[in-house]
């Protein structure tokens, strides 16, 4: 099952991989630590190695996540395979390598050519098939000399093409002016996403990468009340965008309108979590799921979901019946 990012014609995998996950632990520029529950670099590489075995071909990666770690594993898992994968990643987030966040952000054409240059060196290429703005709240007025820069870097080579990761519409339609423009990262899960974006691309022919498609795990249907995760795991922090869990665990809420529609997502012989992805692939036909994979089984399962395929119209009807979809474009 494959699918194209926008009009670049460059063909990926319906389904690629989100490889946040496996960054591993960052410091906070407040001093906190976070990190995802169950990772090591071995299972890591692993990780990797069979997402690309059972046909998923497209890695989604930021140069901060882990403060670099996680694009020095894309790099090491395929040094000698970079003509089998589709690379993705995002700059404009300052960070101390091999440590955490700075607490600042900078999109200074200096920034940015230092940005790539590291990012090339941890991933061991010389191109990015996606270069994506990280910076959520950017102001979209002072989007031009960004694109100056990243069509200055396609030009050279350096990238085939670029995008934003945000759920601001008017972020999107400013980069939407850019002759290299191929694509976007929205939220998207059965939900909420940013909606009106959605419907930009689908005017404009732009690839829509979905994160959050699995609600940080809360659509895998492992997490319970009775078992929070630990202090450090970034889902349990309280930040307001991690709406799907309270204090490390499932949020009540989320978990009714979750099992008002399992059996349906279920259908066919679907887990949850490859009926989540197929609502995505249904969604739009420019729709990229991008969930955090962080160990070999989870690889297997997200993978074996591009066998399904979308679920079917009448199936999408009946979950937009019993679950109310909230747009959350800004």
């Amino acid at each position: 099952m494959k699918r194209k990012l926008g009009k670049s014609g460059i063909e990926v995998s319906a389904l690629g991989m989100g490889c946040w996950p496996i960054g591993g632990s960052w410091d906070t520029a407040d001093g906190k630590n976070f990190k995802w529950e169950g990772i090591s670099d071995s299972e890591s590489l692993r990780t990797l190695q069979t997402a690309l075995d059972n046909g998923i071909n497209f890695f989604d990666t930021a140069d901060c996540y882990g403060a670099g770690h996680s694009e020095e594993l894309l790099g090491k898992a395929f040094k000698g395979k970079r003509d089998k994968v589709i690379i993705a990643t995002k700059f404009g987030h300052l960070f101390t390598q091999g440590k955490g966040f700075e607490g600042k952000t900078d999109t200074s054409p200096e920034y940015m050519q230092k940005a790539l240059e590291g990012s090339l060196r941890r991933l061991q290429t010389d191109y990015i098939d996606l270069y994506q703005l990280h910076i959520w709240e950017f102001p979209p007025e002072k989007a031009d000399s960004v694109l100056e820069t990243l069509e200055k870097f396609v030009a050279e080579g350096k990238i085939r093409g670029y995008g934003w990761s945000t759920d601001v519409l008017k972020g999107v339609e400013a980069f939407g002016k850019g002759k290299h423009n191929i694509a976007t990262q929205i939220i998207l899960n059965i939900f909420e996403g940013a909606n009106r974006i959605l419907q930009y691309a689908e005017k404009k022919y732009i690839a829509v990468l979905c994160r959050s498609c699995l609600a940080m795990g809360l659509l895998s249907g492992k997490h319970s009340p009775e078992k929070p995760l630990p202090k450090n795991d970034v889902r349990s922090s309280n930040d307001a965008w991690i709406a799907w869990f309270k204090d490390g665990k499932p949020n009540p809420e989320y978990l009714k309108r979750l099992e008002a529609v399992k059996e349906i997502l279920m259908k066919g012989g679907r887990t949850l979590v490859q009926g989540a992805l197929s609502w995505i692939w249904a969604k739009s036909p420019l729709t990229i799921p991008i969930p955090g994979i962080k160990n070999v089984s989870q690889a297997i399962e997200n993978s074996k979901a591009m066998e399904f395929g979308p679920l079917s119209k009448e199936d999408m009807e009946e979950i937009e019946r019993l679950v109310v979809f909230r747009d959350v474009t800004f």
